[in-house]
């Protein structure tokens, strides 16, 4: 799906989306993060900072810089351990004296079948993790974050990273990089588990949400429709996968150039990742297997 090209926000300004909550968009433009990373300030006197973002001093300032005389940071919340996300929490704290909450550290919520590989074979992954990151505070699945005027619900959502989680926020919801409006989340093993996000899709349809605010990108003003496409777009996917696989064996590589055929090149070496989260999903379901030994190149062949 390609970008709305109407979001062009002001880099590094609070902007109001409505009444106790406003946005910054970080000065991190890039193929995989859009126009910036998404920071939240959440709350009229008790501010909740939902994902301060990468570690830019001049993001740092941004933020300081959108609290008023009356108001402090009272939390930061990390969604997840990218580094896009969660770098800037730290020297965040350390100017404001706020505590971090985040579910964990970069492989806290990762599957047992992830660990599992990640132990026994070469299954790369790795993209952008804050390894250092350790909140102050972790949080916990059905938990409530409550500050002076708001209210959040944690929800976690493994699949893009095991740590991931989603913030309700009354009929609103913070997704994160789990769903967006620009662009389908990626799904890189061991830290990202397609299981997992099929999952993590089912729960947050248990809500009838309004509106998401996403990791990057504008609102998802129709939030259910996005979730029934991001469902809808993974089960075509593993079609696609398994209509090759008929034809022949190929590994992630050569069925991601063969089924991402209007990919920007810049962005096929994701594709190559999520093809590999489809086939180890598959594998888990009997439908295909690896030729010899699980890795990221390895060659599958229909079951």
């Amino acid at each position: 799906m390609l970008p709305p090209d109407d979001f062009d926000p002001a880099i590094g300004i609070a902007e109001i989306l409505e009444p106790g909550l406003r946005r910054i968009v970080a000065d991190n433009p890039s193929p995989m993060t859009y126009r910036g990373t998404n920071t939240y300030l959440l709350g009229t006197r008790g501010i909740a900072v939902i994902d301060p973002g990468p570690a830019s001093p001049r993001h740092l300032q941004a933020i300081r810089d959108a609290i008023g005389p009356e108001q402090h940071i009272s939390h930061i919340i990390v969604t997840h351990t990218h580094l896009d996300h969660s770098p800037l929490a730290r020297d965040l704290a350390r100017a404001c004296g706020a505590p971090i909450l985040a579910f964990g550290d970069a492989f806290s919520g990762r599957s047992a079948v992830m660990q599992q590989l990640a132990a026994v074979s070469d299954i790369g992954g790795g993209e952008g993790i804050d390894a250092e990151f350790i909140p102050d505070r972790p949080l916990s699945h059905g938990e409530t974050i409550a500050g002076d005027d708001w209210t959040l619900s944690v929800i976690h959502t493994p699949g893009h990273i095991g740590n991931h989680i989603s913030l309700g926020w009354n009929d609103a919801c913070f997704t994160a990089d789990h769903v967006m409006g620009w662009a389908s989340s990626l799904v890189s093993p061991p830290d990202g588990d397609l299981t997992d996000f099929m999952a993590s899709c089912a729960e947050l349809q248990k809500n009838d949400w309004r509106v998401f605010y996403p990791g990057h990108g504008a609102a998802v003003t129709d939030p259910a429709a996005r979730l029934d496409w991001l469902v809808s777009h993974r089960l075509s996917r593993e079609a696609d996968i398994l209509r090759a696989l008929d034809q022949a064996p190929a590994n992630a590589a050569q069925l991601a150039a063969a089924i991402y055929t209007e990919t920007p090149p810049a962005l096929l070496g994701a594709a190559t990742r999520n093809v590999l989260a489809h086939l180890i999903d598959l594998t888990g379901k009997n439908r295909v297997a690896p030729v010899e030994s699980l890795t990221a190149t390895a060659t599958f062949r229909r079951v």
